[in-house]
């Protein structure tokens, strides 16, 4: 182990690139689907751009693909990015009283963009809570909540509400919803019923709030790690225990028969693999970028999108992604449609996701940071 992981780092108030990195990947991740190049490249006729198009889709039902991961991904890095924020605010003189109202006004406006996003989709009142803001808006003000208790406390208090959920699914007593693992015949898709108002509502669950919690505490604990004055070493190694142990129970919950891997309802191992992934590519991040500093440069690229994550997220939901296709796709098919069909509609895709990216660089260089 060289020098720099074994001399002890000063406690971190400011911003840790790899957290900024993590959550602009993410969220660019996140705007590469909006641009539909994703669902272009699983109809692809190659075996190799295929099956990475279909790592780029959710997962039907039991199992696991990249994609699955990206909600987990950002609703862990909201986590991590908790303490940093709370620091901040209190080195700029705010109190306790003022961070506390801060986090529950930020919860309400996560929870009502949430909902409205599916408002204007239909065009009409629906009332379904089942995307990342939605979900965020319960998770972020719960890790909020409970960030300054023990990590004994904050580990328990997750592994609990994962216990609870997992038995209340296997439990539930109403009939024709008393199936835990099938399809719109479990108690997520009962209580999307009840809420919704319809007699089959959608297959993702809004109850995943509860479980998907211990994404964000667990974020909140790697937060703490990496502003703590351990080692980079001891950080690094700290992460890569708990992002391993993580698989070793999601994946040994379903190898074994226990509990299925199912996204769309965030079942325990669902979390526990999930959670386990975000760890380890944090830990991987920064190595890679605040300990080496290999990456730091080209870090640049995603953070100015993760500096503008909620716009640009809510910019590309609500038609922004539309729009811009509208204008780039007449230009692709004038320059490239000798080239097929297909490949046009691939660099329009990735037309609109550039100038996502610009939009958000944009809004970078002239220092707009929108926040909620």
């Amino acid at each position: 182990m060289n020098a720099t992981s074994q001399t002890p780092t000063p406690p971190a108030t400011g911003r840790v690139t790899s957290v900024d990195f993590f959550r602009g990947f993410t969220m660019f991740l996140l705007a590469g689907e909006a641009t539909e190049l994703y669902s272009h490249l699983i109809h692809s006729n190659s075996g190799f751009v295929h099956f990475i198009g279909t790592q780029l889709h959710h997962h039907e039902w039991h199992g696991l693909h990249f994609w699955d991961l990206i909600q987990p991904f950002f609703m862990f890095i909201v986590g991590v990015a908790i303490p940093f924020a709370v620091a901040n605010r209190i080195k700029k003189g705010e109190n306790n009283r003022t961070i506390t109202m801060h986090a529950f006004r930020r919860s309400a406006l996560l929870l009502f963009f949430g909902w409205a996003l599916y408002f204007v989709d239909a065009g009409h009142l629906v009332f379904r809570f089942q995307n990342v803001l939605a979900q965020l808006s319960v998770t972020y003000i719960m890790a909020f909540l409970i960030r300054n208790k023990s990590f004994k406390f904050q580990l328990i208090f997750t592994l609990a509400i994962l216990l609870l959920i997992d038995l209340a699914y296997r439990f539930f007593p109403v009939e024709g919803f008393n199936h835990p693992w099938v399809n719109f015949e479990n108690l997520g898709a009962w209580f999307n019923n009840k809420i919704e108002g319809v007699k089959k509502a959608s297959e993702w669950a809004t109850l995943n709030f509860v479980s998907t919690t211990a994404h964000t505490v667990w974020g909140v604990l790697c937060g703490k790690l990496l502003m703590s004055e351990k080692t980079s070493g001891q950080k690094i190694r700290a992460l890569v225990i708990a992002g391993i142990s993580g698989l070793v129970i999601g994946y040994a919950l379903d190898l074994l028969n226990i509990t299925p891997i199912i996204k769309k309802i965030a079942t325990s191992s669902f979390v526990f693999a999930s959670g386990g992934w975000a760890i380890l590519v944090l830990a991987f991040c920064y190595w890679l970028i605040d300990v080496k500093k290999l990456f730091k440069k080209g870090s640049l690229f995603f953070i100015i999108v993760g500096m503008n994550s909620i716009f640009i997220y809510l910019f590309f939901s609500v038609g922004g992604a539309g729009l811009l296709t509208r204008i780039v796709s007449p230009f692709s098919k004038l320059l490239f449609s000798w080239a097929g069909e297909m490949t046009t509609e691939i660099i329009t895709s990735l037309g609109v996701w550039a100038a996502l990216w610009y939009l958000c660089f944009w809004l970078y260089k002239n220092k707009l940071f929108i926040k909620i």
